[in-house]
């Protein structure tokens, strides 16, 4: 229930029953009313809000109040007198439910008009809980919506105008008492945005993502007018707000001024202008107005915002997005301290850098608490300063990429490190927006890369600047044709691509958490992926995931979770070099080469023979012992072909038997020169959510998690003394 009603309650002017589904309004003539419907939930609100904030006696209170000359059934919500005998009405209130579409709010805006001039009332307020629009209707033509609004309702006795509503401090330039902006929950919030941007949608009128980066880019206003009102005194009206008399245009003309404010000192959030007409805009202004964004709990807000903007992503932009349980299981079980470099090679709309900043939010609290931590300037400092300076993401989506600063921004800060741009392009390039995105320069990357597109050669030339941008040559392979020379590949995907961007931007024992399709560890076409990654990278561990992991989003991919520590240079030429003369060692041995030469050359006798050859032809003579040219008419002729087809098959399924014999005997060998290692392993089976999203069950990643953390936390602890090989 929210804080106003409770307040209702303690003060003697709402009383609910027992399972809350009725209400009784504590008037003279005590009202009750069915508490289901989503309207009355908002002529609750307002009735206690009129009584407590604007200070009208409830004596002077009435509901449900009849409307002359209009039909019988007519009705005004509520109703404020200017007397006590309540015969000359004040105020008349129109109520509608939190989501009401615009159109209908239009339309109680003209039902209050007509009560109010029905009632010869002086003033109006049109009220969704979420929007709220006063008039004065008795000094303006009948007809007139825009000129006669004020910023807000008289306050009991008030005779003077207001020029705003909400005043830096609570008092207006006057000195008189005023409103200042207020904190939401989450759940308001959550329903503010998206009635918002459900104005601009307005179920097809715009592009959904066009309509998503407008309402940013009027969150961003909004935040920067917040932001400025630090600097000026009490008293001062803000100026995200609707002002009393204020056309829509002056309105339009104002908040265009405080977004080029804020793009001058903040260019790397929007480089576009506001592409809203001034209606459009006077109605997210409406919308936002009176809440205190930064002063909202930072978690409210952000998990508002994420709560939005998930519902809308996954609806409209058909993106996927990591769930919230695998991105606080990863980030748990890192040892990420304040001091770190932390990366996103693929933010999307910056859930997992979100994460690690509240993990040293948390963190900052903790050593306050503990004494560790001296004042609470140092406490925000703490993460604040890391937020600044080690939290960097990056996103090929212009348009996510704005999201994500935005979600960045709402959550005060490090939103100038994420970067619109092709995570796996060279980091010289990214270096020209911010000089930060280095190579070899980050202690942890968290991220799940997209899955299932590929890069093209054609298209991407820095492909071939990828080792995996090449096919590798097998060692059998490379000893048969006495070259180790590459051929690059047409295509990548961009998984396998994203695993190598992500070593070249990690450090010497850096460490990565990466989710991957589970093909990555299992194909036996990818092995070459995998023999890639031992070269550069120790496994740590792999987490299984549900096959239901990604399916409430549109994507039924089984996935794992890798957590990879970089080796160093030295360490990968080791490998490298000890696979060489493993390779050497075996190849020279009687039962690798000399047995691969002579399966090849028994091959070429049985063919040279013909031998069988006679099961598929009837031959006048054994195949051998016919003339030349009787031999190249047989070979013309379907069975010879499919005589020749099968006997390359068998000898290539004993050529294929031999190669898998000697690189299990490679493999065992390597083993047996290399330290062992654990490598931990788990398979988690339920996440907290079933296929559909819905909470179910319990989340196996929650007993993983201390286990792993502690596993990990040795092995980052001890990474420089580590020795793989004997």
């Amino acid at each position: 229930m929210s804080d106003i009603l409770t307040l209702g309650e303690q003060h003697g002017l709402i009383r609910f029953n027992d399972d809350r589904s009725r209400i009784t309004y504590l008037l003279p003539d005590p009202k009750t009313y069915g508490f289901k419907d989503p309207e009355e939930l908002v002529r609750a609100e307002t009735f206690v809000e009129l009584i407590l904030d604007y200070k009208y006696p409830v004596s002077r209170v009435r509901l449900e109040v009849q409307v002359p000359r209009r039909t019988p059934n007519d009705w005004a919500d509520i109703v404020i007198f200017d007397d006590d005998d309540c015969k000359t009405p004040h105020i008349v209130v129109e109520c509608k439910k939190q989501a009401v579409s615009d159109a209908e709010f239009v339309q109680a805006i003209e039902q209050g008009f007509g009560n109010a001039n029905s009632l010869n009332a002086p003033f109006l307020l049109v009220t969704s809980g979420l929007k709220s629009i006063a008039y004065n209707v008795r000094d303006f033509a009948p007809l007139e919506r825009e000129a006669n609004i004020i910023a807000r309702l008289p306050f009991y006795g008030e005779k003077g105008k207001t020029k705003a509503k909400y005043y830096k401090g609570g008092m207006d330039e006057h000195g008189a008492k005023a409103f200042d902006l207020e904190e939401v929950e989450q759940s308001e919030l959550t329903r503010i945005f998206q009635q918002a941007h459900q104005s601009l949608w307005a179920g097809g009128k715009r592009n959904p993502s066009e309509a998503f980066d407008e309402f940013d880019k009027v969150i961003f206003c909004k935040l920067w007018d917040e932001e400025q009102a630090k600097y000026r005194k009490p008293g001062t009206p803000y100026d995200f707000q609707e002002f009393t008399g204020e056309s829509a245009d002056t309105l339009y003309q104002r908040i265009m001024k405080v977004y080029e404010e804020g793009r001058r000192e903040d260019p790397e959030v929007f480089k576009e202008a506001i592409r809203l007409s001034p209606p459009e805009l006077k109605t997210i202004v409406g919308y936002l107005s009176r809440v205190n964004m930064l002063a909202t709990d930072l978690d409210s807000k952000g998990r508002a915002f994420e709560t939005f903007m998930t519902d809308f992503f996954r609806g409209d932009f058909g993106q996927y997005f990591t769930p919230r349980p695998v991105v606080d299981f990863i980030v748990q079980v890192l040892p990420i301290e304040n001091r770190h470099m932390v990366l996103d090679t693929s933010c999307g709309s910056g859930g997992f850098l979100l994460y690690v900043l509240n993990k040293m939010r948390e963190t900052a609290k903790k050593l306050r608490a503990g004494g560790a931590i001296a004042s609470d300037t140092i406490e925000k400092d703490y993460w604040h300063n890391f937020a600044k300076t080690k939290l960097y993401g990056i996103e090929i989506s212009e348009g996510i990429a704005r999201t994500a600063k935005m979600n960045m921004k709402i959550h005060d800060d490090g939103h100038t490190n994420v970067i619109a741009f092709d995570g796996l392009a060279p980091d010289s390039e990214m270096q020209k927006i911010n000089d930060r995105f280095r190579f070899g320069a980050f202690d942890f990357i968290l991220t799940n890369p997209p899955f299932g597109s590929v890069v093209k050669q054609a298209e991407q030339a820095y492909l071939k600047n990828y080792g995996l941008g090449f096919r590798a040559v097998n060692w059998i392979d490379s000893r048969l044709k006495g070259s180790h020379l590459r051929s690059p590949r047409e295509t990548q995907s961009t998984e396998v691509l994203f695993i190598e961007q992500c070593h070249n931007f990690l450090r010497p024992g850096g460490m990565l958490a990466i989710v991957v399709p589970d093909g990555v560890l299992t194909n036996s076409s990818q092995q070459e992926v995998r023999d890639w990654i031992e070269e550069h990278y120790r496994l740590v561990a792999v987490v299984s995931l549900p096959q239901t992991t990604f399916t409430h989003t549109g994507a039924g991919v089984k996935s794992s979770v890798l957590f990879l520590q970089k080796l160093s240079a030295e360490q990968t030429e080791t490998i490298k070099a000890l696979k060489d003369r493993l390779a050497d060692s075996i190849w020279a041995r009687p039962e690798a080469e000399a047995a691969w030469r002579a399966l090849e050359a028994e091959k070429d006798a049985e063919l040279n023979a013909g031998t069988g050859l006679e099961t598929y032809l009837d031959l006048p003579a054994p195949y051998a012992q016919l003339p030349k040219p009787q031999q190249r008419e047989i070979q013309k002729s379907e069975g010879y072909k499919q005589w020749k087809a099968d006997l390359n098959a068998r000898y290539r399924d004993r050529l294929d038997d031999l190669r898998d014999t000697l690189d299990d005997t490679r493999r065992r060998e390597l083993g047996a020169q290399i330290h062992d290692y654990r490598v931990f392993m788990a398979i988690a089976e339920n996440i907290g959510y079933d296929a559909t999203g819905r909470a179910a069950g319990r989340n196996e990643l929650d007993d993983i998690a201390p286990q792993l953390a502690e596993y990990i936390r040795h092995i980052h602890a001890n990474s420089r003394d580590a020795a793989f090989f004997a």
